[in-house]
């Protein structure tokens, strides 16, 4: 720790510690020393607790033209069990599950809540599949694999496009609004309760029971279901809760845009927030240029005792807290802690964000990450214990059993616990590709311990295996750590950095401006100006240069830096599964979309910045 730093703002967790196991093949085994205690049945055993002891607490709430719709805990509940009584009269179930189209809402919400309180699977799709996607090809190959009984769109006209493409069948469609001849609405499904009906279907719920199934981006492939059951569900917030006793101390206040298709948005924070009874203000912003503007006023509003985010979200709105006071002073006004996951955050959005809170408070917020995926629903590791910078993933968590392979000069990361999928639906064979001889799910990641001797300081994250590659020297290119520094050096020009040079004499980068950021280094360009002119202009190719002699000097050797940059003024596409709609970019759909771009770029016939001399 900084000595010459303000100490951090305390928060109660539990013990940073951890079991090491070391077995003759050379593999890690890593275990928390804390036993996983009891935890929930289902979800709906949550959102019973808190609609008995805080019926007229606020759970959810969502901006409407002059302020918030808000609805309570008893409200909820009353709502999912008259939702639960319409699916059940629909026979709906595994073989038939809700499918979901729309961005975060509370009619999604209670939808979600309705069916997995009766047994009925949800399988909520990300929009960009509907809105973003020209031929919705992804979104078909889900429907296919799942033969919803029930599709649910927020807006009819809005999805009517997507919702055209499939091949509906006898597939119900219903929608909040807009509705249009022969589709239903969701007050319909609102309409009645039975009791006794829906009684019976909870009690019938088990830890077994599948409650989601959620879809990988598909970027390496065709989209995955990844069975999400309520065991998993259950037992990781109950891990949580056991790394994180301050969450219980206070019911958390969440402002969050993060989408509930993905398992940190749902699994983890609006799990989060109903397993303690707290209130999540539905963000309609999202980290990109015009949506951004409306995360900062809902927190110029609401004031967040835990904020999550992405790296490239907390990138959009830094600058809105450096040169709002107003936005910044309720921001960290009741915040207790900060969490990033989906990717590396850079050190320097670290050190801005640290900057702000010692400014504002006079002591450090502190600033965690975890580690898990989709099919560990999510968390696997959480830090639990005050860190100086980022890249540390923490500690397994109760219940969580990880082991570290050597594979060539990295270690694989496994994973075997409560909170890790059964498999893939209906893909038994990607099933078994997953999971190694001894049960554990083989992620792709590495780690390596942040300190040697001393493996209590944590894990770091070390890359994606599939991600990495050798130069013709035979030197390892490590992709992962290489672009968190590279984004780092290239700030503010760079938002995201694709690394070239599989096979071949030298590096390059591929990066994806932060067009702000680029534009404000040359204010006298008009407002209007094309993205390419302005990514034309010396003083940002002057910066970009300045950060890749950064970048050389070190260095040890041409793995670690690169010898031209190409920054591009098209952006990244989902379609092609170049970037999920949390803003991660994958590697290997970029180079292989853009191969003939890399092939000019190391035949010199770009307009590259080259490394200075």
């Amino acid at each position: 720790m900084d000595a010459n730093k303000p100490p951090f703002a305390p928060l109660e967790f539990a013990a940073a510690a951890v079991a090491v196991e070391h077995r003759a093949d050379g593999s890690i085994l890593l275990r928390s020393p804390q036993v996983l205690q009891a935890y929930a049945r289902c979800v709906g055993e949550w959102l019973e607790h808190w609609a008995l002891h805080a019926p007229d607490r606020v759970f959810l709430a969502e901006r409407n033209p002059t302020g918030w719709n808000r609805i309570s805990y008893g409200e909820a509940l009353a709502a999912a069990r008259a939702i639960g009584t319409a699916l059940l009269q629909r026979d709906l179930s595994p073989e038939r599950p809700v499918m979901i189209l729309s961005d975060n809402g509370i009619d999604q919400a209670l939808l979600t809540l309705g069916a997995m309180h009766v047994g009925v699977p949800v399988a909520p799709i990300s929009p960009s599949y509907s809105l973003i996607s020209k031929d919705h090809v992804k979104l078909g190959k889900i429907f296919q694999l799942l033969r919803p009984g029930l599709i649910y769109a927020s807006d009819g006209s809005r999805y009517a496009t997507a919702i055209a493409a499939l091949d509906l069948g006898n597939t119900e469609i219903v929608v909040s609004a807009n509705a249009v001849p022969g589709v239903r609405t969701f007050s319909e499904l609102c309409a009645a309760t039975d009791a006794a009906a829906v009684d019976r279907a909870f009690a019938a719920v088990g830890p077994d029971t599948i409650a989601k199934f959620l879809f990988t981006s598909g970027s390496t492939g065709e989209p995955k279901g990844v069975i999400n059951t309520q065991r998993m569900l259950c037992s990781n917030q109950q891990s949580i809760l056991q790394v994180w006793p301050f969450v219980e101390k206070t019911p958390p206040v969440v402002v969050d845009w993060l989408p509930w298709s993905h398992t940190f948005g749902a699994n983890h924070n609006f799990n989060m927030v109903l397993r303690h009874g707290g209130t999540l203000y539905i963000d309609e912003g999202k980290p990109v240029p015009g949506l951004v503007d409306k995360t900062a006023a809902n927190l110029r509003e609401i004031a967040p005792t835990i904020y999550f985010n992405v790296p490239r979200g907390f990138d959009m709105l830094l600058p809105f807290l450096e040169r709002d006071a107003e936005l910044r002073r309720n921001f960290f006004s009741k915040l207790q802690l900060i969490f990033y996951a989906a990717a590396a955050l850079p050190q320097n959005l670290w050190e801005r964000l640290e900057k702000l809170s010692i400014a504002e408070l006079g002591k450090r917020v502190v600033m965690v990450s975890s580690w898990g995926a989709t099919e560990t629903a999510p968390m696997v590791t959480s830090v639990h214990f005050p860190i100086d910078r980022a890249g540390v993933i923490g500690l397994p968590t109760p219940g969580s059993e990880i082991k570290m392979l050597p594979n060539g000069d990295k270690l694989e990361l496994r994973v075997r616990g409560p909170n890790v999928t059964p498999g893939y639906w209906k893909r038994d064979d990607l099933t078994r590709a997953a999971f190694d001889a001894e049960g554990f799910y083989m992620m792709g990641d590495a780690g390596r311990f942040a300190d040697a001797v001393d493996p209590q300081r944590g894990i770091e994250f070390d890359g994606r295996i599939a991600e990495d590659f050798k130069l013709t020297s035979g030197t390892w290119v490590h992709v992962g750590s290489l672009r968190v520094k590279g984004i780092e050096a290239l700030a503010p020009v760079a938002q995201d950095i694709v690394i070239t040079g599989h096979d071949r004499d030298e590096l390059c980068f591929l990066v994806f401006p932060n067009g702000p950021a680029c534009r404000a280094l040359c204010p006298e360009l008009p407002a209007d100006a094309p993205l390419s002119q302005v990514l034309a202009d010396p003083r940002v190719r002057a910066r970009v240069g300045e950060g890749m002699i950064i970048l050389a000097n070190a260095g040890f050797g041409g793995s670690t830096f690169a010898a031209r940059v190409l920054l591009m003024d098209e952006p990244p596409s989902i379609d092609a599964g170049e970037i999920t709609d949390k803003g991660y970019i994958n590697q290997r759909a970029v180079l292989t979309l853009r191969a003939a771009l890399v092939e000019k770029l190391y035949s010199g016939s770009l307009d590259a910045i080259p490394l200075p001399s």
